[in-house]
Protein backbone atom coordinates (compact mmCIF):
# COMPACT_ATOMS: atom_id res chain seq x y z
CA UNK A 1 0.00 0.00 0.00
CA UNK A 2 1.54 3.35 -1.20
CA UNK A 3 0.78 6.25 1.47
CA UNK A 4 -0.83 9.66 0.22
CA UNK A 5 1.53 11.92 -0.35
CA UNK A 6 2.29 15.04 -2.24
CA UNK A 7 5.26 14.54 -5.65
CA UNK A 8 8.21 15.83 -3.63
CA UNK A 9 7.64 13.24 -0.95
CA UNK A 10 6.93 10.72 -3.27
CA UNK A 11 10.42 11.38 -4.62
CA UNK A 12 11.97 11.84 -1.05
CA UNK A 13 10.45 8.27 0.07
CA UNK A 14 11.59 6.50 -3.44
CA UNK A 15 15.19 8.25 -2.99
CA UNK A 16 15.05 7.11 0.37
CA UNK A 17 13.86 3.27 -0.63
CA UNK A 18 16.37 2.70 -3.24
CA UNK A 19 19.30 3.53 -1.04
CA UNK A 20 17.81 0.77 1.55
CA UNK A 21 17.38 -1.68 -1.63
CA UNK A 22 21.27 -0.28 -2.44
CA UNK A 23 22.54 -1.54 1.30
CA UNK A 24 20.76 -5.16 1.24
CA UNK A 25 21.63 -6.07 -2.19
CA UNK A 26 25.17 -5.27 -1.73
CA UNK A 27 25.45 -6.87 1.45
CA UNK A 28 24.00 -9.84 0.00
CA UNK A 29 26.64 -9.98 -2.95
CA UNK A 30 29.07 -9.65 -0.73
CA UNK A 31 28.08 -12.84 1.48
CA UNK A 32 27.03 -14.65 -1.71
CA UNK A 33 30.93 -14.81 -2.17
CA UNK A 34 30.94 -17.45 0.52
CA UNK A 35 28.76 -19.70 -1.97
CA UNK A 36 31.05 -22.90 -2.18
CA UNK A 37 34.01 -21.24 -0.52
CA UNK A 38 32.80 -21.48 2.82
CA UNK A 39 35.17 -23.57 5.64
CA UNK A 40 32.83 -26.42 5.60
CA UNK A 41 29.10 -27.57 4.05
CA UNK A 42 26.93 -26.47 6.92
CA UNK A 43 28.67 -22.50 7.26
CA UNK A 44 28.38 -22.52 3.17
CA UNK A 45 24.17 -23.25 3.26
CA UNK A 46 24.17 -21.01 6.42
CA UNK A 47 25.99 -17.82 4.73
CA UNK A 48 24.30 -18.36 1.12
CA UNK A 49 20.76 -18.22 3.10
CA UNK A 50 21.96 -15.10 4.86
CA UNK A 51 23.32 -13.71 0.82
CA UNK A 52 19.59 -14.61 -0.22
CA UNK A 53 18.18 -12.96 2.99
CA UNK A 54 19.65 -9.87 2.29
CA UNK A 55 18.63 -9.88 -1.57
CA UNK A 56 14.99 -10.85 -0.79
CA UNK A 57 15.01 -7.58 1.33
CA UNK A 58 16.68 -6.07 -1.90
CA UNK A 59 14.17 -7.21 -3.92
CA UNK A 60 11.17 -5.69 -1.75
CA UNK A 61 12.73 -1.89 -1.05
CA UNK A 62 13.28 -2.44 -4.97
CA UNK A 63 9.90 -3.02 -6.18
CA UNK A 64 8.43 -0.81 -3.52
CA UNK A 65 10.55 2.03 -5.55
CA UNK A 66 9.33 0.81 -8.85
CA UNK A 67 5.80 1.31 -7.37
CA UNK A 68 6.72 4.45 -6.39
CA UNK A 69 8.34 5.73 -9.43
CA UNK A 70 5.25 4.33 -11.38
CA UNK A 71 7.44 5.25 -15.02
CA UNK A 72 7.79 1.34 -16.01
CA UNK A 73 11.01 0.73 -14.29
CA UNK A 74 10.87 -2.83 -11.70
CA UNK A 75 13.34 -4.06 -9.48
CA UNK A 76 16.11 -5.29 -12.10
CA UNK A 77 16.20 -1.58 -13.30
CA UNK A 78 17.30 -0.30 -9.70
CA UNK A 79 19.76 -3.55 -9.37
CA UNK A 80 21.31 -3.73 -12.64
CA UNK A 81 20.74 -0.33 -14.65
CA UNK A 82 22.88 2.00 -12.32
CA UNK A 83 26.48 2.41 -12.20
CA UNK A 84 28.59 2.94 -9.05
CA UNK A 85 28.01 6.99 -8.46
CA UNK A 86 24.38 6.57 -8.67
CA UNK A 87 24.67 3.39 -6.23
CA UNK A 88 24.21 4.57 -2.35
CA UNK A 89 24.42 1.79 -0.01
CA UNK A 90 26.89 2.55 3.08
CA UNK A 91 30.30 2.09 2.28
CA UNK A 92 30.98 -1.14 4.88
CA UNK A 93 28.86 -3.29 2.88
CA UNK A 94 30.73 -3.11 -0.21
CA UNK A 95 34.02 -3.74 1.71
CA UNK A 96 35.45 -6.86 0.16
CA UNK A 97 34.29 -10.50 1.48
CA UNK A 98 37.78 -10.83 2.89
CA UNK A 99 38.81 -14.00 5.48
CA UNK A 100 36.33 -15.78 7.09
CA UNK A 101 37.05 -13.63 10.63
CA UNK A 102 36.26 -10.37 8.40
CA UNK A 103 33.10 -11.17 7.17
CA UNK A 104 31.78 -12.23 10.48
CA UNK A 105 32.79 -9.64 12.06
CA UNK A 106 31.85 -6.92 9.35
CA UNK A 107 28.48 -9.35 9.49
CA UNK A 108 28.28 -8.32 13.47
CA UNK A 109 28.92 -4.35 12.90
CA UNK A 110 26.25 -4.70 10.55
CA UNK A 111 23.54 -6.87 12.20
CA UNK A 112 23.56 -5.15 15.49
CA UNK A 113 23.08 -2.05 13.21
CA UNK A 114 20.21 -3.51 11.50
CA UNK A 115 18.58 -5.19 14.37
CA UNK A 116 18.12 -1.66 15.98
CA UNK A 117 17.57 0.23 12.94
CA UNK A 118 14.41 -2.57 11.80
CA UNK A 119 13.17 -1.66 15.37
CA UNK A 120 12.60 1.32 14.95
CA UNK A 121 11.99 1.47 10.54
CA UNK A 122 8.86 -1.05 11.89
CA UNK A 123 6.88 2.61 13.51
CA UNK A 124 7.43 4.15 9.97
CA UNK A 125 4.25 6.01 8.95
CA UNK A 126 4.86 4.66 5.54
CA UNK A 127 2.67 1.00 5.98
CA UNK A 128 5.01 -0.80 3.39
CA UNK A 129 8.61 0.48 4.54
CA UNK A 130 7.11 -0.61 8.31
CA UNK A 131 6.01 -3.92 6.84
CA UNK A 132 9.51 -4.63 5.08
CA UNK A 133 10.90 -3.89 8.00
CA UNK A 134 8.78 -6.27 9.98
CA UNK A 135 9.39 -9.14 7.75
CA UNK A 136 13.17 -8.63 7.57
CA UNK A 137 13.76 -7.97 11.39
CA UNK A 138 13.05 -11.73 11.99
CA UNK A 139 15.83 -13.12 9.36
CA UNK A 140 17.91 -9.96 11.48
CA UNK A 141 17.52 -11.48 14.59
CA UNK A 142 18.96 -14.65 13.25
CA UNK A 143 22.07 -13.60 11.68
CA UNK A 144 22.58 -11.82 14.40
CA UNK A 145 22.71 -14.46 16.22
CA UNK A 146 24.87 -16.57 13.75
CA UNK A 147 27.63 -13.39 13.84
CA UNK A 148 27.89 -12.97 17.07
CA UNK A 149 28.78 -16.76 17.99
CA UNK A 150 31.22 -16.93 15.47
CA UNK A 151 33.01 -13.94 17.15
CA UNK A 152 32.94 -15.25 20.27
CA UNK A 153 34.12 -18.79 18.89
CA UNK A 154 36.99 -17.01 16.61
CA UNK A 155 37.84 -14.38 19.88
CA UNK A 156 38.21 -17.16 22.39
CA UNK A 157 39.07 -20.28 20.00
CA UNK A 158 43.36 -20.01 18.59
CA UNK A 159 45.66 -17.53 18.16
CA UNK A 160 45.53 -17.18 14.76
CA UNK A 161 41.74 -17.08 14.99
CA UNK A 162 41.72 -14.60 17.20
CA UNK A 163 44.19 -12.53 15.40
CA UNK A 164 42.39 -12.39 11.97
CA UNK A 165 39.12 -11.10 14.21
CA UNK A 166 40.84 -8.59 16.04
CA UNK A 167 42.61 -7.41 12.71
CA UNK A 168 39.44 -7.57 11.06
CA UNK A 169 37.99 -5.22 13.74
CA UNK A 170 40.81 -2.75 13.53
CA UNK A 171 40.85 -2.44 9.52
CA UNK A 172 36.28 -1.95 9.32
CA UNK A 173 36.30 0.21 12.38
CA UNK A 174 36.48 3.34 10.61
CA UNK A 175 33.90 2.71 8.42
CA UNK A 176 30.99 2.12 11.55
CA UNK A 177 30.65 5.86 12.47
CA UNK A 178 29.11 6.28 8.64
CA UNK A 179 26.28 3.77 9.93
CA UNK A 180 25.02 6.96 12.69
CA UNK A 181 25.16 10.07 9.78
CA UNK A 182 22.30 11.41 8.79
CA UNK A 183 22.38 13.39 5.51
CA UNK A 184 19.56 15.93 4.50
CA UNK A 185 17.10 13.35 2.57
CA UNK A 186 17.09 11.10 5.85
CA UNK A 187 16.94 13.82 8.25
CA UNK A 188 13.87 14.37 6.18
CA UNK A 189 12.85 10.97 6.46
CA UNK A 190 13.31 10.88 10.03
CA UNK A 191 11.72 14.06 10.59
CA UNK A 192 8.62 12.96 8.58
CA UNK A 193 7.97 9.72 10.93
CA UNK A 194 9.03 7.93 7.63
CA UNK A 195 12.60 7.14 8.42
CA UNK A 196 15.29 6.76 11.05
CA UNK A 197 17.03 8.87 13.28
CA UNK A 198 20.61 6.75 12.83
CA UNK A 199 22.39 9.16 15.40
CA UNK A 200 19.64 8.04 18.48
CA UNK A 201 20.83 4.53 17.62
CA UNK A 202 24.35 4.80 17.99
CA UNK A 203 24.46 4.66 21.76
CA UNK A 204 22.96 1.40 22.25
CA UNK A 205 24.70 0.18 19.18
CA UNK A 206 27.94 1.04 21.00
CA UNK A 207 26.67 -1.05 24.42
CA UNK A 208 25.91 -3.93 22.73
CA UNK A 209 28.42 -4.33 20.04
CA UNK A 210 31.20 -3.62 22.76
CA UNK A 211 29.92 -6.20 25.56
CA UNK A 212 30.18 -8.78 22.42
CA UNK A 213 33.52 -7.95 21.53
CA UNK A 214 34.58 -8.05 25.45
CA UNK A 215 33.31 -11.22 25.86
CA UNK A 216 35.14 -12.58 22.97
CA UNK A 217 38.22 -11.13 24.30
CA UNK A 218 38.82 -8.50 21.64
CA UNK A 219 39.95 -4.59 21.82
CA UNK A 220 37.53 -2.05 20.95
CA UNK A 221 39.54 0.01 18.63
CA UNK A 222 40.36 3.41 18.51
CA UNK A 223 38.03 6.23 16.97
CA UNK A 224 40.94 7.41 15.36
CA UNK A 225 39.55 7.71 11.61
CA UNK A 226 36.48 7.69 9.89
CA UNK A 227 35.19 7.23 6.32
CA UNK A 228 31.74 7.85 4.93
CA UNK A 229 30.76 8.87 1.63
CA UNK A 230 28.75 6.35 -0.19
CA UNK A 231 25.29 8.16 0.52
CA UNK A 232 26.91 10.38 -1.53
CA UNK A 233 27.59 7.75 -4.31
CA UNK A 234 31.24 7.92 -3.52
CA UNK A 235 32.39 4.93 -3.03
CA UNK A 236 35.45 2.72 -2.49
CA UNK A 237 37.26 1.09 -6.01
CA UNK A 238 35.53 -2.71 -4.52
CA UNK A 239 32.17 -1.41 -5.23
CA UNK A 240 33.15 -0.96 -9.08
CA UNK A 241 34.23 -4.53 -9.57
CA UNK A 242 31.41 -5.83 -7.59
CA UNK A 243 28.62 -4.27 -9.81
CA UNK A 244 30.78 -5.55 -13.33
CA UNK A 245 30.48 -9.35 -11.97
CA UNK A 246 26.48 -8.64 -10.56
CA UNK A 247 25.66 -6.73 -13.58
CA UNK A 248 27.30 -7.96 -16.62
CA UNK A 249 24.32 -11.27 -17.37
CA UNK A 250 21.44 -8.59 -17.06
CA UNK A 251 23.55 -5.82 -19.20
CA UNK A 252 24.34 -8.31 -21.79
CA UNK A 253 20.76 -9.20 -22.03
CA UNK A 254 18.53 -6.09 -21.88
CA UNK A 255 15.14 -6.72 -21.00
CA UNK A 256 15.57 -10.75 -20.43
CA UNK A 257 13.54 -12.25 -17.98
CA UNK A 258 13.08 -14.75 -15.98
Amino acid sequence: MVMTMNDETKQAVLNFTVRLGDDAVVMGHRVAEWCRNAPFLEEDLALSNVALDFIGRARMFYGYAAELANDGRKEDDFAYMRDHREYQNLLIMELPRGDFAYTMVRQLLVDVFNLYYLEQLMKSTDEMLAAIAAKSIKETRYHLRRSQEWVLRLGLGTEESKSRAQKALDDIWGFTHELFDLDELEQQMAGAGIGVDNGSLKESWSLKVKAILLEASLTVPEDGWKVKGGREGYHTEYLGQMLNEMQCVHRANPGLEW
